[in-house]
Parts: C-alpha cells; sequence; structure tokens
C-alpha cells in the first residue's frame, strides 16, 4: 500500500525560491508515489484571493499540483494562518480539495486528527481575536472587494507588524496550549493521532487525556530543509528532504 504524506509551513513566496524548487521537485518525485498529500497550511507565505491566480510563483505551483493530481495522487489543503484565503479558484487550478480545519480521517486503519495548529495556541489571546475576525465571512467578503494592489500592501503591512511583535511575544504562548489539544481529542472521540504544523517545532509528543493515549506530531516547517511525514499502516515516519 502507497503512503500517505504530509507537510505543512512551506511558506511559498517570491523571495524564496530555493524552497519553490525543493516542494516543485517533491511534488514530482516522492509525492507522485504516494497515495495521498495533504498540506496541512501555510502552503504559500500569503495568499491575497484567487484574483492572484496569474503570478509566475501561483501559475508554477498550481501547474505542478495539478500535474500531480492528474497523475492519480489525492491532494488535499487545509488553510494555515497565511494562505486562509484561498478558495474554489485555487482548488480548482491545482486539483486540490479544500479541507476543514480541524479534520478527522482514517488514516490506514486508525483515526487521526488534522489541523493548521494556530488554533491550539490559545496563550496568544491577541492572534485568537485576530484569527476570529479574518475568519469570519462578512470580513472576508470586505476584505476581497478591495483592489488585488491594495489587498497585498494590507497583508505586507501586517506580516511587518507579526515580525515585530514575535519579538517581544513570549516564545511559550507561540506554542499549543495542552489544554486545546486535550479539548480537540476528546471532542474527536480520543483519536490515537493528531497531526498538525504551524509552531515550527517538529517533535513527537504523547499525550494523555482521561486515560487515553494519543501520539501527537508537529510537522516540520521548510525554513530551512523541509521534511515530509510519511504514515502507512505500519505507522508514521518523518523525512528530511535533504
Amino acid at each position: 500500500m502507497s503512503a500517505t504524506l504530509f507537510v505543512s509551513d512551506l511558506h511559498l513566496c517570491e523571495t524564496r525560491p530555493r524552497v519553490t524548487r525543493l516542494f516543485l521537485d517533491f511534488l514530482a518525485h516522492r509525492a507522485a508515489k504516494a497515495e495521498a498529500l495533504y498540506i496541512l497550511g501555510d502552503l504559500f507565505e500569503y495568499w491575497a484571493g484567487d484574483d492572484d491566480l496569474e503570478t509566475p510563483l501561483h501559475r508554477e505551483v498550481t501547474a505542478a499540483m495539478r500535474a500531480l493530481a492528474d497523475r492519480g495522487t489525492h491532494l488535499y489543503v487545509m488553510h494555515g494562518n497565511r494562505d486562509f484565503l484561498m478558495g474554489a479558484g485555487f482548488a480548482e487550478a491545482s486539483g486540490a480539495v479544500l479541507l476543514t480545519d480541524p479534520l478527522l480521517i482514517d488514516l490506514h486503519g486508525r483515526s487521526a486528527v488534522l489541523t493548521h495548529g494556530d488554533q491550539l495556541c490559545t496563550d496568544d489571546t491577541a492572534y485568537q481575536a485576530f484569527r476570529d475576525m479574518v475568519r469570519a465571512p462578512q470580513w472576508q467578503q470586505q476584505f476581497l472587494a478591495l483592489p488585488l494592489a491594495e489587498r497585498k500592501a494590507q497583508i505586507a503591512a501586517l506580516r511587518n507588524r507579526s515580525v515585530q511583535e514575535k519579538s517581544y511575544k513570549d516564545a511559550g504562548i507561540m506554542d499549543v496550549n495542552a489544554g486545546a489539544v486535550d479539548a480537540l481529542l476528546r471532542c474527536h472521540d480520543y483519536p490515537p493521532l493528531l497531526i498538525h504544523g504551524h509552531t515550527h517545532r517538529p517533535a513527537r509528543h504523547r499525550v494523555e487525556v482521561d486515560g487515553r493515549v494519543c501520539e501527537r506530531i508537529v510537522l516540520a516547517d521548510w525554513d530551512d530543509s523541509g521534511g515530509y511525514l510519511a504514515c502507512d499502516a505500519d505507522g508514521c515516519k518523518a523525512y528530511p528532504l535533504s
């Protein structure tokens, strides 16, 4: 049986061409042999709207994703905190199915909850308030009605502010909250696996909640060399790209 692959936090953008090349190579080789590929958020550094599909980077990436899907690999994409405005136009261009967050799946005979992970960082109350605002349908409708150039300018300003805020935030509040993890597992009837990204802290954690044991797997980001998780009937294993 072919493996199911998971990646997250690639943050593709024009200023990081090496990461784009890594991803395109990953799609053409490793992912092409997989049963399915799940991208659990922040595929792009930002997404201003589906009317931005014609930039060279977006055309190249979505074409490669479409080629993978057309060859038979099931392709799934979850919104991250950077690219939550991806919509039906992106899905059509890339051949990907857009997922709800969180999502419970059957992973080769075991239940697994998938999430980007940002909603688990509940100690960062300022971010959670911002997340609630930008995920609201009315806010998104109003924002997407702005000219594309204005949307990009606002996004650039928000990214700069985010970098500044992170410099004085305690690192602990930007990690997941144990209570939020427990609540998510309870909500989904204690699945044995929880897979997420967002925190850029790849690791495997044993979580015990209400006497039930779960493994929380944090995916690698692609800020440096990147990596992916491969799961089959024998379990899950993380691999570096280089």
